[in-house]
């Protein structure tokens, strides 16, 4: 069982369905590698947090633009679909900030690959938005 730290909120069942309805959308997105739809759900600048390779921590904050221009080429062009499979253990600090951990299997054109990372989304509104992704990796794109 995992012992979650204590944030002094307790989430109601409606924060985590809406947080899990943003994170369908946004998979469903993902999957038709649909950047622009993708980039429509992120707040910017849109804060970044990784390794190199040299193994040195790294960061940025990316620009609609960038964004779109590096997760297309991530992405790739390919015509098949994306499947993900994923587990997240969302961290509610209050009803509008989360921290969501991650662990997800990727399957694209018959290759998978196992994913963990974590993402810190702000509630606008109604609506969430992802503001920073953390993942170890992509320092080197950063």
């Amino acid at each position: 069982m995992i012992q979650l730290p204590e944030t002094g909120y307790a989430p109601t069942d409606e924060d985590r369905a809406s947080l899990d309805a943003w994170f369908a959308e946004y998979d469903a997105a993902s999957a038709k590698r649909d950047v622009e739809r993708m980039a429509d759900m992120a707040v910017f600048p849109l804060n970044l947090v990784s390794d190199d390779a040299a193994g040195d921590g790294r960061s940025a904050q990316w620009d609609r633009e960038r964004f779109v221009a590096v997760m297309t080429q991530v992405m790739g062009e390919g015509g098949e679909d994306i499947t993900f499979e994923s587990t997240r253990t969302p961290v509610f600090l209050s009803p509008v900030m989360a921290v969501v951990f991650t662990d997800s299997t990727m399957t694209m054109a018959g290759h998978t690959q196992q994913l963990r990372y974590a993402d810190i989304l702000v509630r606008r509104g109604v609506t969430w938005a992802f503001q920073t992704m953390l993942q170890g990796g992509w320092g080197d794109n950063l």
